[in-house]
């Protein structure tokens, strides 16, 4: 009975420590989240242009790490989604996500790269609640003009649902990432949570409080954009 006793306690307390292992990396993840951002926007001539980040209804960030997820020919990251409740609201609460393909690891090329995703309207953040979203399929997609303004974005750019850049060597620019599979990742949001929560209440209803580790990346966002984005009411 002792022996049934001890080895109970025993699995509790490695069960205990591994789900804070889970939210710590998934704290983490947002803290780099956080650094990436700023170390973008500090720059301005080589960032994101202020009026399309005004302009966007939610901000995905998937920062590098030293090990991605590999599978047979396909690789993925995984990354932190903000939104601006209902649209044009303050920015809410994050939801993880995770985005992949088979093209996905070549980008990478070994490298450490971060990668930014800008929703840029009502139609665009919908599709990010999707169980899969396909990448220049089921939402339209294009890499992003860099500079203080988008004065020189193309037609494509400007009427795209998202879009798309990324950061390798301290370079930033705009990348296609077409045929890229985005989803929410539910499992990580309820180890960062402690409990189930459903994307759309994370990103748009403003009924989630944030947790502590994303004060840095909602104080860069507030600094960055307090204001904007479009009013939609998601389904």
């Amino acid at each position: 009975m002792r022996y049934l006793l001890a080895a109970t306690l025993l699995c509790l307390t490695w069960g205990g420590i591994s789900v804070g292992w889970a939210a710590d990396k998934e704290a983490e993840r947002l803290e780099t989240s956080a650094e990436v951002l700023n170390e973008i926007m500090q720059t301005p001539e080589k960032g994101i242009p202020h009026d399309l980040l005004d302009k966007a209804v939610c901000i995905g960030i998937i920062p590098s790490e030293k090990k991605l997820a590999f599978g047979v020919g396909a690789s993925f990251g995984r990354g932190a989604a903000v939104c601006r409740t209902r649209g044009n609201g303050p920015w809410g609460a994050p939801s993880m996500f995770t985005v992949g393909g088979p093209n996905f690891g070549f980008q990478i090329g070994g490298q450490e790269t971060d990668f930014v995703v800008l929703v840029m309207n009502g139609r665009g953040a919908e599709k990010l609640l999707h169980d899969k979203t396909k990448l220049g399929v089921d939402a339209s997609v294009a890499g992003g003009p860099v500079g203080r303004t988008a004065e020189g974005a193309t037609d494509v750019q400007l009427h795209a649902e998202m879009l798309t850049y990324s950061r390798s060597r301290g370079a930033f620019a705009g990348v296609s990432l077409d045929g890229q599979i985005v989803k929410q990742d539910e499992q990580s949001n309820e180890k960062l949570y402690g409990r189930k929560v459903a994307p759309e209440d994370i990103l748009f209803k403003g009924t989630v409080q944030p947790p502590a580790a994303a004060e840095p990346l909602l104080t860069a966002l507030k600094q960055f954009s307090p204001h904007g984005g479009e009013a939609f009411n998601p389904e």
